[in-house]
């Protein structure tokens, strides 16, 4: 299978010593938050047939939609206009100018396929109500494209190819046993596909189409995850944890069943795969919570000579089928990624992209730090440290602990405008990998398990102990924030621990975890056993437990003030989660406020309700955190925020 997009999305320095604390040489400005969602997001970068444009995606008009942009350089053309509904560019088709790109409904996750056809119209390739369809990639000879869906099953996914001549679609693969397609050899002989044992690890199958033989890669139970084919179909790459912390990749001769030891690094290969021609190797590794990419020259397998960006660093590449041109990202924690173009023939380079604001001073932003705190029984911690410029022993700042979402996240040293939003304003940030986070090995990964709401909590408890001992932190003003299971973080600290948290953010945040487990949608049947495992089975004695750890009923111990923000249309955290967590507290007596959105899903990607939410944010923490213009009656605020948006609009 030929995939246009090496690029991983990967769904956050070593020890580092507490510095000597420094005043600021020059006058710190402060932004708004327009000024800060006035930066631009791009992503993806599909190069045309002719290698002259690259498509993307962008989120200038306020949501995301379709853009060309000339390969050396120009301007960016608009090519859907949604006004709601967020577009995601796929990939311009092998041949011609065709685009393809993908959108659900507001932020349910029902992601359909559509083609802009050349005469600028749209069809939806993959109609079928209710159900979810993802690109997989295109076929060896350009003739198809590869798709997964549960159209015939809503909890298992299928794999199809569909002719890009007349649309017309054949079932390849029926899963019938909660399999996970991974990927296919070129040639179409073998398909790659997983079964989730838990939240780690997972039994990696190699099928062959012809004699039906469904082989099993790995001889112990282990993280693996399949990685790509060879040019000529002769060997198959996978990635392995077996018998070590960190995952490494490996090698599979698939007429031989010989396996090898490829690339072994000191943290997990997080990705790797081969370009169009075979001719390099990316591969990508996730080093203390940054990606470090390696560009192979796969006769000699040694690194090609990248383009240097000095404190910048690449944070995704792919490549044009003749693999003269590859597009990267480059970022960093105090800038949004630019995207640019390199010639690897003539060394030419393009920077396509300026996607922080102008008004915006780079200088006056923060780069992220990471840090190692001890916790309560001695298991060392990493964290990411946000420093406000104007932070010193004698103009001490408040500050947050930030928790990522997952259970098996990690918050990783990139940009995020709100942080940088609440930092530009004088909090400092630390962002808390606590046990349970991935990145670190898989001892570490496991150490929640089934310890969720009580050890990791504990570690966000001591990265704010850690905070109030910093000399330029004011240890009687620190909260905690999260979004998702960072959100169910906060509404557990200010439940379980209420005195050691000074405010909560709760962005979507799973208050009650009986109900969470029991709701999981349909399509995430191939894993529910799994997140079982890891969480509790709400259908058996763990429900005690479960009962336990869900804030929800334990609202009674809430003392500290708390805001609450929720996408109505979230099928993973449903609104009614929100709904009663802000009910129960408030019978308390305590501030609440309630931010919702009726237009957003699991996680908010319009500007305009970005910049409703986190002004919201940071006016709370000033108002309860910094106890500036704080109302002496301790009244309570609620909003709703309504946009009824349809896709037809594109």
């Amino acid at each position: 299978m030929k995939t246009k997009i090496l690029g991983l999305v990967i769904i956050t320095l070593l020890f580092s010593c507490k510095e000597e604390t420094k005043t600021s040489q020059r006058e710190i400005q402060q932004y708004t938050i327009e000024q800060f969602m006035d930066n631009e997001a791009v992503g993806g970068g599909s190069f045309s047939a002719d290698k002259s444009n690259l498509l993307v995606s962008s989120n200038r008009s306020g949501v995301y939609n379709m853009y060309t942009i000339p390969t050396k350089g120009g301007e960016m053309a608009a090519i859907t206009q949604s006004d709601s509904t967020s577009i995601r560019a796929q990939s311009y088709f092998p041949n011609d100018n065709r685009m393809l790109f993908s959108a659900d409904g507001n932020g349910d996750e029902i992601n359909h396929l559509f083609v802009r056809e050349l005469d600028g119209t749209i069809k939806d390739i993959t109609p079928e109500k209710g159900a979810k369809a993802s690109f997989y990639g295109w076929s060896e000879d350009d003739k198809y494209l590869y798709f997964g869906s549960n159209k015939r099953n809503p909890r298992y996914f299928d794999t199809y190819k569909i002719s890009i001549e007349d649309y017309s679609s054949e079932m390849i693969y029926q899963d019938d046993s909660g399999l996970s397609f991974s990927g296919m050899s070129n040639d179409e002989n073998y398909f790659t596909l997983t079964k989730s044992l838990n939240t780690n690890d997972g039994d990696l199958f190699l099928y062959n189409v012809k004699t039906k033989e469904m082989i099993k890669v790995n001889d112990n139970q282990s993280a693996n995850t399949a990685q790509d084919f060879s040019k000529d179909n002769s060997t198959f790459y996978y990635t392995t944890d077996d018998g070590a912390e960190f995952s490494y990749l490996m090698s599979y001769d698939l007429s031989t069943k010989e396996k090898k030891k490829v690339i072994e690094k000191s943290w997990d290969i997080a990705g790797s795969g081969f370009t169009s021609e075979g001719n390099y190797m990316v591969v990508y590794v996730n080093e203390d919570g940054k990606n470090a990419i390696e560009v192979l020259d796969t006769k000699t397998m040694s690194p090609i000579e990248l383009p240097d960006f000095g404190e910048k660093s690449i944070t995704s590449v792919s490549f044009s089928d003749d693999e003269k041109w590859m597009r990267m990202y480059v970022g960093g924690s105090n800038t949004p990624s630019d995207l640019y173009t390199y010639n690897l023939e003539t060394k030419e380079q393009h920077k396509l992209t300026n996607v922080l604001n102008d008004a915006i001073d780079a200088e006056d932003l923060v780069t992220a730090k990471v840090v190692r705190f001890k916790s309560f029984d001695g298991t060392e911690i990493p964290a990411i440290y946000y420093l406000p410029h104007q932070a010193n022993s004698e103009n001490k700042v408040p500050a947050m602990v930030w928790v990522h979402g997952g259970p098996g996240g990690q918050t990783r040293q990139g940009f995020s405008s709100l942080i940088q939003y609440m930092v530009n304003h004088g909090y400092a940030v630390l962002a808390v990998n606590n046990r349970g986070s991935s990145g670190y090995g898989k001892t570490f990964f496991q150490m929640d398990d089934k310890n969720h709401g009580e050890k990791d909590l504990q570690d966000c408890v001591e990265g704010k102990n850690w905070l109030a001992m910093q000399a330029e932190i004011d240890g009687d003003k620190i909260g905690i924030i999260g979004g998702s299971y960072g959100g169910y973080m906060t509404m557990a600290a200010l439940t379980y621990t209420p005195e050691e948290f000074d405010v909560g953010v709760n962005l979507f945040g799973v208050t009650n975890w009986m109900r969470t487990l029991k709701s999981i949608p349909p399509y995430w049947e191939s894993f529910r056993e799994s997140l079982y495992l890891e969480l509790g089975d709400p259908y058996s004695a763990d429900s005690v437990r479960l009962k336990r750890i869900s804030p929800l009923f334990h609202t009674e111990n809430v003392t500290k003030p708390l805001i609450v923000l929720q996408g109505s249309k979230d099928p993973r955290v449903l609104q009614v989660e929100s709904d009663e967590i802000v009910a129960g507290v408030r019978k308390n007596g305590v501030p609440v406020e309630y931010v919702l959105f009726e237009d957003e899903g699991h996680g908010f990607v319009k500007k305009e309700n970005q910049i409703e939410s986190y002004s919201r944010i940071l006016k709370f923490l000033d108002k309860h955190l910094k106890k500036e213009n704080a109302p002496v009656d301790g009244a309570t605020e609620s909003i709703e925020i309504e946009s009824v948006k349809k896709l037809e609009s594109i």
